[in-house]
């Protein structure tokens, strides 16, 4: 073995070992419900849609700045524009937690959820949108033969986040004898800054024909290359448009559980108390995780669409009887279903994206597709708020949502029904 392979393989192992710390820091935006439970309890002035705001415009700002991280990691590689990102989100935490710090508002202040929404959500949600791309950009490029497993290791953390920082922020905000809201943004401000950046320095690209070599030594014969769509191309296509509405009915699902379910599960069983939602929480990340290697994994043998609408049926069957359940442990069971197979859509999209339209651009490609996160970050959890002020519980939207996943079921067998009639 060559000493240039030797230096590649060392490479692409260091770039998923700080693809895991990246994506770790990002996904503590999932265990924004153990922020929104405190703001609620101090008391906060804002509404429960409105504590949601947070958590929904750092999704979308998220989605939104990923167009342009993507095309620019596209052309800089994913070092520089993950560190950025690294900044913003490590900054947007520290002004998120000045107020309090300061003193400048008070916890009833109605001024609280707008300065939130800025600093967490606009420049926290642009830091994610940065830095996220960059470990799967480079990963897919790294192992071209292995997407959705790669993909899916690469964004596992991800979905552990929430898992380690749901328990993070408990134990922060409840540091002194009354909440400490904004000390556990400073706090955890200062761990992203320093671990997204720092890890940052280790992601790079392979070398120019890398990918291609990569594959035939996998395969043992010819490869045609896959042909390389730029996003201008891509968005003209059906197979774009079937991706971009799949994902923003299985996101929304998702993102509505994981944004309400410690208020969501204690509101179901008041036996239910903090630490124990917390601990639902972690359940629900664990299997985010698992479910984004498993899917992914899954798909590389099956093919991406028909693991998807098997996992888009397994959801809306879930989210139909998860909102009536009151029972601590089948309330668990459903997190974790509904955690599993949510993870899955962060490691079937972005491969699905490279197969169908190539490696090359997709940074950028991607960045488009994941726009429908954006739009599933806002309506997912603006809907269960709305419902449970209209309603008084949360029943209704998990009915509506798992229905909608029965469409994205169907949008799948259309889609994989266009692939068989191309061949």
């Amino acid at each position: 073995m060559s000493t240039e392979i030797i230096s590649e393989d060392r490479q692409k192992y260091m770039v998923i070992g700080a693809a895991l710390v990246v994506q770790l820091c990002l996904g503590s935006i999932y265990a924004w419900s153990i922020f929104k439970k405190a703001l609620l309890a101090v008391p906060y002035s804002a509404s429960d849609v409105n504590a949601s705001l947070p958590f929904s415009i750092g999704l979308l700002s998220f989605a939104l700045v990923m167009i342009v991280a993507g095309r620019l990691q596209d052309q800089m590689g994913p070092k520089k524009i993950a560190t950025i990102g690294g900044i913003l989100l490590g900054t947007g935490y520290l002004l998120a937690g000045l107020p309090e710090f300061l003193n400048i508002f008070a916890a009833d202040d109605p001024l609280l959820t707008i300065w939130l929404v800025l600093t967490y959500g606009v420049i926290g949600g642009a830091g994610i949108g940065f830095a996220y791309v960059c470990p799967i950009a480079a990963l897919v490029k790294w192992f071209p033969d292995i997407k959705g497993l790669i993909t899916g290791i690469a964004v596992a953390g991800f979905g552990a986040g929430a898992l380690i920082f749901a328990q993070v922020e408990r134990i922060l905000i409840n540091f002194g004898t009354e909440p400490n809201i904004g000390f556990a943004f400073i706090i955890l401000g200062i761990v992203y800054l320093i671990a997204v950046t720092g890890s940052a320095q280790f992601l790079k690209n392979p070398p120019e024909g890398y990918s291609r070599k990569a594959a035939v030594a996998k395969t043992s014969g010819d490869v045609t290359p896959s042909v390389e769509y730029e996003w201008r191309e891509m968005i003209y296509t059906p197979q774009f448009w079937l991706l971009w509405f799949m994902f923003v009915l299985a996101a929304s699902a998702g993102l509505m559980t994981i944004g309400n379910v410690s208020p969501f599960v204690q509101a179901q069983n008041t036996a239910i108390d903090g630490i124990m939602a917390a601990n639902i929480v972690g359940v629900l990340s664990i299997f985010n995780a698992l479910g984004r290697i498993v899917w992914g994994a899954t798909s590389d043998r099956l093919g991406r669409t028909i693991t998807m609408a098997t996992m888009f049926a397994i959801l809306g069957i879930t989210m139909i009887l998860f909102g009536s359940q009151t029972d601590v442990l089948l309330l668990t069971i459903g997190a974790a279903i509904i955690g599993f197979c949510f993870g899955g859509n962060f490691a079937l999209f972005p491969s699905s994206t490279a197969d169908f339209f190539g490696t090359k651009n997709v940074g950028s490609n991607y960045g488009f597709v994941f726009t429908a996160y954006g739009i599933a970050g806002v309506f997912g959890p603006i809907l269960a708020g709305t419902i449970v002020e209209q309603t008084g519980g949360y029943g209704s939207a998990f009915f509506i949502l798992g229905v909608l996943a029965f469409v994205a079921v169907i949008l799948a067998l259309v889609s994989e029904y266009l692939q068989r009639a191309k061949k």
